[in-house]
């Protein structure tokens, strides 16, 4: 077999090891209230309950939402110096990240009571979890795999057609795979947790109608996946949280 021969068949190798990235749109089942002060950074159900964490210095906030009202069941207003990002639920512990203040606070889930500040060595932006370990994003192309004590056991890099994805955002663990914002886009990637490799790309362009816009509104960012399976997004100051459904295109 001569050279050029060997080269298409390790060519046609990799190619049939790498799946085609799956695209997929969003059709909208139900649209809710979502209170437009809410920047949005974290968002996640647990128990039967909405979390939301917002951003902003001067109005970061952790809450409880009624998700068909929007209204917040309970909220806590964090100090003026903070911009809380993502936020998760581990072995009854409520995680929340900061963006450049290098800590993570810690909160009953429940009563939404502070209980503890522990340090942690990069930004803060989007926070998921497996049920048996964090998954974090730094703004950057890598996730990292933590235990409850915030120890990195893992950094995964995130590629889509084989290059770097950045600005990974906020996080969803969602049927064995994590979905991921990415910052400043109109679109969701569903990524492998064991490769890295983007699977699949949810375009959530329009979701928001323009004509809803206002000087405020900024970027598609949350999602929240409940025990039943349905799929919920919304955007920073958005004055809607949309109940969706995918679909292959």
């Amino acid at each position: 077999m001569n050279k050029s021969c060997i080269l298409l068949l390790l060519s046609l190798l990799v190619s049939c090891g790498a799946p085609a990235l799956q695209e997929y749109r969003v059709e909208v089942i139900n649209t809710y209230p979502h209170d437009t002060d809410a920047y949005t950074q974290g968002l996640f159900f647990h128990n039967g309950k909405m979390y939301e964490s917002t951003g902003q210095y001067g109005s970061s906030s952790l809450r409880i939402v009624n998700y068909e009202t929007g209204e917040a069941e309970s909220r806590v207003n964090i100090g003026d110096s903070y911009f809380i990002e993502g936020s998760v639920v581990l072995d009854d512990v409520l995680y929340v990240l900061t963006w450049t203040n290098h800590v993570v606070f810690l909160y009953d889930k429940d009563s939404l009571t502070y209980s503890a500040t522990k340090g942690y060595g990069r930004q803060g932006w989007g926070l998921t979890t497996d049920g048996k370990q964090l998954i974090a994003s730094d703004g950057t192309s890598s996730l990292f795999f933590m235990d409850k004590d915030l120890h990195v056991q893992r950094r995964l890099k995130v590629t889509m057609n084989k290059k770097p994805v950045y600005y990974l955002n906020e996080l969803e663990w969602v049927n064995g795979k994590i979905w991921a914002n990415v910052y400043t886009k109109d679109y969701i990637v569903i990524v492998n947790p064991e490769t890295g490799v983007v699977e699949g790309r949810i375009d959530c362009t329009g979701l928001l109608p323009q004509s809803e816009y206002t000087a405020t509104t900024d970027v598609l960012n949350g999602i929240a996946v409940d025990s039943s399976g349905r799929i919920f997004l919304t955007g920073k100051n958005w004055p809607h949280l949309y109940e969706v459904k995918l679909k292959k295109k």
